[in-house]
């Protein structure tokens, strides 16, 4: 992973390169005024690196510094159980890294992944949030990428492996900012072993990483275990020498961690920081927070827990820890909060800059506002760029609710415009590039992603902001109806906690600025009500974000006994291969008879498993007897990958029988394939075709290759226009006539990604890698089925362009075989409709255009004799207006209108108030159509003044014929599905009428 590096080198003496941490020095503050050293730690202790600029003045020092350091972390590789063998680190993690502060958040990430690797463990990328796992939506925890392996549903690859992994996590987001440690993007470092050391050896390390490599003094350690955890209580005592006052037992809910109702668990223990020693052991609580932080967490994953609440010891045991890597950074940096260390502090910075205010002098609301901004804008960035874009469901409401938060605090800060001079423009872009600045270290993508990321966060910021706006709106309408309801009753005015939550989740209006408009018009909020609905939110948001699944399924038992399935479909279409398991309804079984419904799992396929968004591969599995006499035929119609590696080929038997151990002849649809093939390569073309057309900043958003089109999601701001579609299909067709070669290779994904290989989106890479090339055009990482030639493509159409999201558009195309077929379906349109319309080709569109305008100069006079009918019959109907009030008479007008149209009905109305005159309220109904009833209203503004809203009067009416509406309170329309009761609605419509206005004119 790139930004994971070695740091600072120098040569043994045995000719072998050392990984040397430079010791701390008190000259680091004189050379950097803001480098923060950790608490005096004596002999032993060691805060990091320092710049190279003290290593070259002080070379002794370092040396006889390091030479202790040695032989504690050689006391720690004595420990290493002697299954594993300590994993060499890759070249390309090499690096002089030696100008970083002794306490930096990169060299605390940094050091834990080196202080691991040192002792067996690989050191492996962090996963993206976007997790290959269907239970949860994003990354929640450092473990989760690791979860098939400790369902011993793969295998593992290495024993033992350590990880930054990127988290979010949202069910707190209502803390986020207000207290010292609550974030929505966080970094989890992690050791883990599966089924290799346990308690003693991840205690020992756990110790020695926070004491010898980080130098947190020992007396500040306090350690939380399980209260049944004997093993570990003891270890911590009288190994590591942790005092008894210092070993805190705890319950289930606090140290034993549990993955859902069954599945792997086991005993936790954690250890906590302590800010203030000075108060000594006696009523020492760890819950609290103004003095204890817990940074390392150890889970021993030693059980598997049953239906019935038993538990049984697991086979393979692991470990699973986590240390938060800003909570550490918080320790060390000696900061009061997790925000103000250098991981997120110069995001707050800039944030601070924008409003023009100072962070060091503002008072706590406002700390608190850029600390959300600070958290946001991260977490933010990171979740655009492993693709996931604003939208209203999943993961994009998700990213759209942190912009939308973010925004608001900005507003509070009195932040307007970019900050360059544009005050209609957008703030976030201007953090985000500084949250992009500080990713090298974390994610070296984010910058190749940077101008994408920019441009989602300005569009979503300015739609946002007009969302803003309208909510204001509506809080002023509100607070009218507020005032007038109060009038009306005599009572106190306020406004209900839901309208309060409505403008806070909807319109994403800050309850503060609410609270502070409606103080200001004498309202109150009713904010139990508000809290309730706040907490229903939180609760859900809980709920679907915060456990991660583990659970055995039946499947999982299979995995002992079955290998990966080889798959051979690269080089042929069939293959003699073996029945390794049969499952009917997704249970194990023997055998299988005609007409069953089955998942077959052989020990090598030709058969390509859904992946890559390539669909799988159709065809059948033969069982032949030894005269080559056919037994049994199972036609396949899908394959996918389960259990890790293992190929599932679903399908049919339609003959004869089928039995575990038999040997099948497995032949792939070869037709189906090449039709696959031929639109998966389109695919690449296509991307690269997008990238010189629109921009090299696009990216893949998500793909379909199926037998019939293709399916391409990009990131773009805008519908491509006419001309753009033209130009992409030219070069993509070019590119086919041009007959180039296809080149394929494995390679490491180092050296892929070095030489300009594109990942496509969602998959997950290992340390080798396929890459397809199409020489001079394409170069993408790929493990799916390809032409040998383009060529085979024959030729290519783009037969849709569309959003499917906010910044994401989608491409549908066909090629090969499918543009043929579409080529030649639009051709046979095309000639039935010149025999129709008597033209040639090339007159059609001329011909239809004429025809179109023929019409809807035709529909234009039908509406306006419609009109003239309907104002006919209104002038007709005008003396039945009555006269309704004693002081101030209003001339009222209730009627039904038979089968006049919306269009009419709305100009009789207009032309009924105009010759009533000013007072007058006129509602008229019709039944246009078969199920289907149109209401008007039309009142003056003299009865608008006595509080009679057209808006709000016609929608009672509406509901009684099974339908609403609403409008101005001038003039409102409404519809409905029950014209059966339109002749009551209008006598209701006349009663309330009447009572109203005698009501208001007495």
């Amino acid at each position: 992973m790139e930004g994971l590096k070695l740091p600072y080198s120098v040569h043994g003496g045995d000719g072998g390169k050392l990984v040397v941490p430079l010791p701390a020095f008190t000259l680091a503050s004189r050379l950097h005024p803001r480098c923060y050293l950790p608490p005096s730690t004596g002999s032993k202790g060691c805060a990091g690196f320092i710049t190279r600029t003290v290593a070259q003045l002080y070379p002794s020092h370092l040396l006889s510094r390091y030479s202790g350091m040695r032989q504690a972390r050689d006391r720690g590789l004595g420990t290493k159980s002697a299954s594993a063998s300590v994993q060499p680190m890759a070249e390309e993690l090499v690096e002089d890294k030696s100008e970083d502060l002794p306490t930096s958040g990169n060299s605390i990430r940094r050091r834990f992944l080196e202080f691991y690797a040192a002792r067996g463990h690989k050191i492996l990328p962090s996963a993206s949030l976007v997790p290959d796992d269907p239970t949860v939506l994003l990354t929640i925890a450092g473990m989760l990428p690791f979860k098939p392996i400790f369902l011993g549903q793969v295998p593992r690859q290495v024993p033992r492996a350590t990880t930054s992994q990127r988290c979010i996590r949202t069910n707190d987001v209502e803390n986020v900012g207000r207290t010292s440690r609550h974030h929505t993007m966080f970094e989890m470092l992690g050791n883990f072993s599966f089924g290799d050391y346990f308690k003693k050896e991840a205690i020992r390390w756990a110790w020695d990483l926070s004491t010898l490599e980080y130098g947190l003094p020992t007396d500040r350690l306090w350690i939380s275990v399980y209260e049944d955890d004997d093993e570990a209580f003891e270890i911590w005592h009288n190994e590591i020498g942790v005092p008894v006052q210092r070993i805190k037992r705890m319950g289930e809910d606090d140290n034993f961690w549990t993955s859902g109702v069954t599945g792997p668990c086991g005993p936790c223990s954690e250890i906590y920081y302590d800010f203030h020693p000075e108060r000594g052991h006696s009523d020492s609580d760890l819950g609290d927070d103004t003095r204890f932080i817990e940074f390392y967490n150890l889970v021993f994953m030693q059980y598997n827990k049953l239906d019935d609440g038993s538990l049984e010891p697991l086979k393979q045991k692991n470990i699973d820890t986590g240390l938060g890597l800003e909570r550490m950074a918080r320790i060390l940096q000696k900061v009061p909060n997790n925000y103000e260390t250098d991981l997120i502090f110069p995001i707050i910075e800039k944030a601070s800059e924008l409003a023009n205010l100072s962070y060091a002098l503002a008072d706590d609301p406002t700390k608190t506002n850029l600390k959300i901004i600070g958290d946001h804008l991260r977490a933010v960035v990171f979740l655009i760029s492993d693709g996931v874009a604003p939208s209203n469901i999943g993961r994009g409401y998700i990213v759209r609710r942190l912009i939308r938060r973010a925004v608001r605090m900005g507003r509070l800060l009195g932040i307007k415009g970019d900050g360059r001079g544009n005050t209609e423009g957008a703030f976030l872009p201007i953090l985000a590039e500084k949250v992009i600045d500080l990713s090298t270290n974390i994610d070296s993508d984010v910058k190749a992603r940077a101008a994408r990321i920019l441009e989602e966060l300005k569009r979503e910021e300015l739609r946002f902001v007009m969302t803003l706006e309208r909510g204001e709106k509506l809080l002023e309408q509100m607070l009218l109806d507020a005032l007038l309801s109060a009038k009306e009753k005599g009572t106190v005015p306020f406004l209900s906690g839901k309208d309060a939550f409505l403008l806070y989740d909807t319109y994403g209006f800050p309850v503060e600025i609410t609270t502070e408009v409606a103080g200001e018009r004498g309202v109150s909020i009713d904010m139990s009500a508000f809290d309730v609905e706040m907490d229903n939110q939180r609760r859900q948001s809980q709920a679907a974000h915060n456990v991660v699944k583990l659970t055995v399924e039946n499947g999982a038992d299979l995995t002992g006994n079955i290998p990966d399935t080889e798959f051979l479909g690269y080089d042929t279409l069939s293959s003699r291969a073996k029945v390794e398991a049969l499952l009917m309804n997704g249970n194990p079984v023997v055998h299988a008879s005609k007409g069953s419904e089955v998942e077959v799992l052989l020990n090598r396929t030709p058969f390509y498993a859904e992946s890559g968004g390539q669909i799988g591969d159709h065809g059948f599995l033969f069982v032949t007897e030894s005269d080559n006499q056919q037994k049994a035929i199972v036609e396949i119609s899908d394959v996918q990958k389960s259990l890790g590696n293992k190929f599932v080929h679903k399908g049919t038997i339609t003959e004869g029988n089928l039995e575990v151990g038999k040997e099948v002849e497995a032949a792939v649809d070869a037709n189906l394939r090449q039709r696959a093939k031929v639109h998966h390569t389109a695919t690449h073309l296509l991307q690269a075709a997008l990238k010189q057309v629109i921009g090299q900043e696009t990216s893949q958003a998500g793909s379909m290759v199926a037998f019939d089109r293709l399916r391409f999601d990009f990131n773009f701001h805008r519908p491509l226009l006419e001309n753009e579609i033209a130009e992409i299909e030219g070069l993509i067709n070019k590119w086919t006539g041009d007959a180039a070669l296809l080149q394929t290779k494995v390679m490491r994904l180092t050296d892929a990604k070095s030489a300009g290989a594109i990942a496509m989106f969602g998959e997950k890479y290992g340390e080798q890698v396929r890459v397809v090339e199409v020489p001079g055009v394409s170069m993408e990482l790929c493990g799916g089925t390809h032409v040998s030639n383009t060529c085979e493509i024959r030729g290519f159409k783009i037969i849709s362009e569309q959003g499917i999201a906010s910044g994401i558009r989608r491409i549908e195309a066909v090629a090969g075989e499918a543009f043929i077929e579409y080529v030649s379906s639009r051709d046979n349109y095309v000639k039935q409709l010149c025999s129709s319309l008597k033209v040639k080709a090339e007159e059609v569109t001329t011909r239809v255009g004429t025809l179109m305008e023929e019409l809807r100069m035709a529909r234009n006079e039908v509406s306006a004799a419609r009109a003239k009918a309907a104002i006919y019959k209104a002038s007709i109907i005008a003396s039945n207006a009555f006269h309704v009030g004693t002081s101030n008479k209003i001339r009222v007008l209730v009627e039904c209108m038979d089968d006049t149209d919306a269009d009419s009905l709305k100009s009789a109305a207009e032309y009924l108030v105009d010759t009533l005159q000013d007072p007058a309220a006129v509602v008229l109904g019709s039944c246009p159509d078969e199920g289907k009833v149109t209401l008007i209203a039309a009142f003056t503004p003299g009865v608008v003044d006595l509080g009679i809203q057209a808006g709000k009067f016609i929608g009672p009416i509406a509901k009684l014929c099974g339908g609403g509406g609403g409008g101005r309170p001038n003039f409102a329309q409404a519809g409905g599905k029950k014209p059966e009761n339109l002749l009551s609605a209008l006598e209701k419509a006349r009663e309330d009428l009447v009572s109203l206005i005698s009501e208001k004119t007495s």
